[in-house]
This record gives structure tokens, C-alpha cells and sequence, in this order.
């Protein structure tokens, strides 16, 4: 029943309706409401947390040294329990050395590694990105083509040549993967960057004299983000997986560091035998991998504001 004039409404509006009164847009949700109704963003977020948790105590946590070895319990199945006493849940390896162990320390470095290249290539490749869809003409075409040279050579070919040369190492691994995977990241930036700069309040601040860095750092820049935070989640799980290839070629980390990639290399000659040196860090990169993904599709649909309006 409608109110008289000058009586009071019979009922308030909501909150949601005043912001979409004066927005013309009702109010999105934040993405912690998304993450709650995501069954893939929550099994993503859950298996990265566990990750980083493990990587990060895994030195207070470990049953056993993992790079000490003993040779008389050498190539031991899953749940041997030796003389002292000592399980080894999911084994030992050719040295006598626990693979539990192992894979909880080997944690660390495939986390380092995946974060630290991804920043790296992630800051290496916005900069160049916005720098060549902001000048565009002459400046755009040159940077492009040298991201078109830079993609004629295979990523996993790029690495292992500049790998081979440089030399193996943890430093060196890292900056190799952050020099070499810039380009993705440096060619989608300069997309979102080119419609980004056409919309109206882009047109409206050249228009009142704004500087060209201010128009880039509060206009422009804020709308392309989205897109390389999506991005480098889903570069983690490709980081993660080049650092595993690598080492396992004996091109990455070199031992007594662990990694996930050393241990499949350890277990190769006698899969059939010790089937257990393999598996297990095989499952832990597979598993770490995909709540990689998962996070990346979640937060793909997440950040675009038309998924989360129609949410």
C-alpha cells in the first residue's frame, strides 16, 4: 500500500537499492561471498594454504633429516618401520633417506621458486606491457616484435640453453624463469591496456591536462590488474612444473638442496622396483599444481565484474 503525499514511505529502501539507485548497478559481492558459494575456489585456496603452511614448518614438522641417509635401510616400501624404531611412512630412497621427509623439505623450494620467478616475470612484463600499449605507434610495434622473437623460441628450450650456459642453481633457476616468462604476461597487459585507454574517463582526464603517469597509475593500471593477478596464479602452477623439469634434467637446483624435481630424478632408474621414490612426489607436484589452477579459474570468473554482477 502506497503512502500518501507527505506521509512516510510504508517501507525504507534497502541499502542495496539506494547503491543501485545511484550506481545504476546493485551491489557486486566480495569475492570472500564468492569464494564461500565456489566449490573450486575453495578447494584451490585450501590446497595452496596447505602448501605454503607445510612449506613454510616444514623444519619443525619433519620425522626425519632428509639429507641424511642409511644405507641399511635403503629402498624400504611405504610404512617400513626400522630397527631404532623409526617409520617411514612413505619410504626410503636409495640412500636410506625418508621420502616424507623429502617432500615435506622439497616443499620449500618449489614454493619459493614458483612465487619469487612469477613476481619477478609478473612486474618485468605489467611495466613492458603498459609501456607499449600506453605509446602505442612506433614504440608498440617495435616492443611487440621483440615479444614475437622472444615466443618464436619453445619456453622450455629458452630455459634449459640459458640454464645450461649459466650453470645450475637455486638463484640462478629463479632468474632464469623470471627473465624468460615475462612475454605472456607483457602481451596481455598491452591488449587490456589498448580498450582500456579508449574509455571515457581515460578520454576525460587527458582532457582536463592530467599527466601522462598519473593517467597510467590511477586509470589505466587499476583496470588492467585483474588481469595479471589471474595471470601469475596461473603461472605459479607452470613455474612450479619448469623448476620440477628442470631439476629433474639436472639443468635446476642441484642436490643436497631436495626438490620435488631431484626425487623424480632419483626414482627413475628403478621405478619398477622402488615405485615410491616417483609416486609420491609425482602426487605432491599434481596436487599442487591443480589447486594452482583452481585458484586461477576462481579468481578469473571472480575479478570480471560482469560474472560478479550476474553473482
Amino acid at each position: 500500500m502506497s503512502a500518501g503525499p507527505g506521509q512516510p514511505p510504508a517501507t525504507l529502501p534497502s541499502e542495496e537499492d539506494v547503491a543501485t539507485l545511484v550506481t545504476g548497478h546493485s551491489r557486486q559481492p566480495s569475492l570472500l561471498s564468492l569464494l564461500r558459494r565456489s566449490p573450486i575456489g575453495l578447494i584451490g585456496t585450501g590446497i595452496i594454504s596447505l602448501v605454503i603452511v607445510l612449506a613454510v614448518i616444514s623444519p619443525l614438522i619433519v620425522p626425519h633429516d632428509p639429507i641424511r641417509g642409511n644405507l641399511r635401510t635403503r629402498y624400504k616400501p611405504p610404512g617400513f618401520t626400522a630397527d631404532d624404531g623409526a617409520t617411514h611412512l612413505l619410504g626410503t630412497d636409495q640412500l636410506g633417506r625418508d621420502i616424507f621427509s623429502r617432500i615435506l623439505v622439497g616443499s620449500r623450494v618449489s614454493v619459493l621458486v614458483g612465487v619469487v620467478a612469477v613476481m619477478i616475470a609478473g612486474t618485468i612484463g605489467v611495466l613492458y606491457g603498459l609501456t607499449s600499449g600506453f605509446l602505442g605507434g612506433r614504440v608498440d610495434g617495435v616492443m611487440m616484435r621483440i615479444c614475437d622473437a622472444m615466443l618464436s623460441i619453445p619456453f622450455v628450450i629458452r630455459v634449459v640453453a640459458i640454464s645450461g650456459i649459466v650453470g645450475p642453481g637455486l638463484v640462478t633457476l629463479i632468474l632464469i624463469l623470471g627473465l624468460s616468462g615475462w612475454v605472456t604476461y607483457a602481451r596481455v597487459i598491452r591488449g587490456e591496456v589498448l580498450k582500456a585507454r579508449e574509455n571515457d574517463y581515460v578520454m576525460a582526464a587527458w582532457s582536463i591536462g592530467q599527466r601522462p603517469l598519473w593517467v597510467v597509475l590511477h586509470h589505466i593500471l587499476p583496470n588492467v590488474i585483474a588481469s595479471a593477478i589471474v595471470l601469475a596464479a596461473l603461472q605459479v602452477g607452470i613455474t612450479m612444473l619448469a623448476e620440477s623439469s628442470l631439476s629433474f634434467l639436472g639443468l635446476g637446483v642441484k642436490p643436497p638442496t631436495v626438490t620435488w624435481g631431484i626425487q623424480l630424478a632419483d626414482g627413475k632408474s628403478v621405478i619398477n622396483s622402488a615405485w615410491w621414490m616417483t609416486t609420491y612426489p609425482g602426487i605432491a607436484i599434481t596436487i599442487t599444481v591443480l589447486g594452482v589452477v583452481f585458484l586461477g579459474d576462481w579468481l578469473r570468473d571472480s575479478l570480471d565484474p560482469n560474472v560478479r554482477g550476474r553473482d
